[in-house]
């Protein structure tokens, strides 16, 4: 579904990321963790096509659904973002305009692909799929008016509205509290199972990566150091970096059947 083999430069700053390979299989939820400055963020806007808007350049192959986004032109890699790949970004205070109504914002997202209105029946499917009230009074709330969780609930939406193939997911929990963070990695985890929708889950906390993710894989200073399913990425890391990174953290037990089931 998606595969990735790339270095990136930037201007003075070549290789900021050096010979980065994985893929990634339908439905699957792949974590990425390292430290800040190792490139993770930079690997999102590569595969989004937006790491040229930053001054950065990508030089290798991102095959996506069997093409070649790295290479196609930008105008066709215009109709990928935000359709078949979408973006959660960390903070809805930062990311969604307080002033505009909830029904605006769902169709000024929904325009930028499909030439005809959504149907307000639409929006509220939306806003029930990430348990939002399906109620026409809430579609007239504006985004400032709603609590950070019903906020980065409401950008999750966003991302689903054109049925995509995969998000990438910046940090989606961070500004979260523990109560509310538990319930976004829970429709995470029923968004991956129930769609096939692949997530590629980008995150500081190892904790909420540790529920999550099918897989995870280390960056350490634009290198892919290490990549495994989850349980042997906590318990046995092979790499120095991932060691060092793990054993940070107290021992994790987790039960990642309590997202769905809970």
């Amino acid at each position: 579904m998606l595969r990735v083999a790339i270095s990136t430069d930037y201007p003075g700053h070549p290789d900021v990321l050096k010979n980065v390979a994985f893929d990634m299989a339908p439905g699957e939820i792949l974590g990425l963790v390292g430290q800040s400055g190792s490139g993770k963020s930079t690997l999102a806007l590569a595969i989004l096509r937006l790491l040229q808007y930053r001054g950065g350049t990508v030089r290798g192959r991102i095959e996506f659904e069997g093409r070649d986004l790295a290479s196609i032109p930008e105008k066709l890699a215009r109709t990928y973002s935000g359709r078949q790949i979408a973006f959660v970004p960390q903070s809805p205070a930062t990311s969604l305009n307080p002033a505009l109504r909830l029904r605006s914002l769902i169709s000024e997202a929904w325009r930028a692909h499909n030439p005809r209105p959504i149907s307000q029946d639409a929006m509220l499917h939306l806003l029930q799929q990430v348990s939002l009230p399906a109620q026409p009074d809430f579609l007239a709330l504006r985004s400032g008016q709603l609590s950070i969780g019903q906020g980065q609930r409401l950008l999750i939406a966003l991302a689903l509205l054109h049925h995509p193939r995969l998000i990438i997911a910046d940090e989606p929990t961070s500004a979260l509290d523990l109560i509310t963070q538990q319930e976004i990695l829970r429709l995470f985890r029923e968004i991956s199972a129930t769609s096939g929708t692949a997530i590629l889950f980008i995150s500081h906390d190892l904790m909420s990566v540790a529920q999550i993710c099918d897989r995870v894989a280390i960056l350490y200073q634009g290198e892919l150091v290490e990549i495994g399913a989850t349980s042997q990425m906590f318990e046995r890391p092979r790499h120095p970096y991932s060691q060092r990174l793990i054993g940070a953290i107290p021992r994790l037990e987790f039960d990642r059947s309590a997202l769905t089931h809970a």
